[in-house]
C-alpha cells in the first residue's frame, strides 16, 4: 500500500480565525503556510497540503531550497502557489537582511558575516562582495563584484578599488562565499588578500578584513590574525 504523506487535521481547524484571536505568534508553521496557500484540493484540505509540504521538505529551512518543479510536484500545489511560496520565502530573507542593514556602522566582522551568511549561504557559485566604509566605518556601498570561480585574473584589484575611489572610501572589507561550506581559506584566497592589501597600501585605503562565508559559519582573516603581512 502506498504511504500517504498527508497529515490528518480536523476540518474544524481555522488558522485565519486563530490568528485573529491569538496573533500570528500562536500559529504553527503548518497553520501559517495554510493561510498563504488559501485553499486545498479535493479531497485534501489546505492544512493537510501545508503539512505535506513541511514533511516532504523537512521543515521551513529546507523548503526554502525547493525548486519550482519540486513544489509543483506536491499534490495541491500548482504553478501559481509554487511561485507564491518562493516569493514569500525570498521576501522573508530580504526582511532579515534589511533588519541587519539598519545599523550602517560596522563595529565588528561578525555583524557583516551574519548578514552575508543570510545572503550567500544557498548560492551555488562563488560571489565576491566588497563593503566600502568611510573614516567612521559607516557603510558607503556594498557591491557584488564577481560571480563564478574566483581567480586573481578575474578578481583583479583594480575592480575592487574602482568603487573605493568613486565613493571616497577610507577602508574596505572583502568577502566571498565557499559553496562547499568549508570556510577555511585556500592558498588562492590568501594570495588574493595580499594583492588587495598591497594595492590598498599604495592608495591609502585600508583593507580591514577578508571574510569567507559558509552555510552557517564564517572565517575572518582579521580575527584569526592573518591580515598582518609576514
Amino acid at each position: 500500500m502506498e504511504t500517504n504523506l498527508l497529515h490528518t487535521v480536523p476540518s474544524t481547524s481555522l488558522p485565519r480565525e486563530r490568528m485573529e484571536i491569538y496573533g500570528e505568534d500562536a500559529l504553527s508553521d503548518q497553520e501559517l503556510l495554510a493561510i498563504l496557500l488559501r485553499t486545498g484540493q479535493h479531497p485534501y484540505n489546505v492544512l493537510e497540503i501545508a503539512g505535506t509540504l513541511l514533511k516532504k521538505f523537512g521543515g521551513l529551512a529546507l523548503l526554502r531550497q525547493a525548486t519550482l518543479a519540486e513544489l509543483e510536484a506536491v499534490r495541491g500545489i500548482g504553478r501559481v502557489k509554487a511561485l507564491e511560496i518562493k516569493a514569500l520565502i525570498e521576501l522573508g530573507r530580504r526582511i532579515q537582511v534589511d533588519q541587519l542593514r539598519q545599523t550602517k556602522t560596522v563595529h565588528a566582522s561578525y555583524a557583516l558575516a551574519k548578514e552575508l551568511i543570510l545572503e550567500l549561504k544557498d548560492q551555488k557559485q562563488e560571489h565576491l562582495v566588497c563593503i566600502y566604509l568611510d573614516t567612521k566605518n559607516q557603510i558607503l556601498l556594498k557591491k557584488t563584484l564577481f560571480i563564478g570561480s574566483l581567480d586573481q585574473t578575474i578578481a583583479h584589484p583594480r575592480e575592487v578599488f574602482h568603487y573605493a575611489v568613486r565613493y571616497s572610501a577610507a577602508r574596505l572589507v572583502i568577502a566571498h562565499n565557499h559553496p562547499s561550506g568549508n570556510v577555511l581559506p585556500s592558498k588562492q584566497d590568501m594570495r588574493l588578500t595580499r594583492r588587495i592589501q598591497e594595492c590598498g597600501e599604495m592608495m591609502g585605503i585600508e583593507v580591514l578584513d577578508h571574510l569567507i562565508i559558509g552555510r552557517k559559519q564564517y572565517f575572518s582573516l582579521r580575527e584569526e590574525g592573518l591580515m598582518e603581512k609576514e
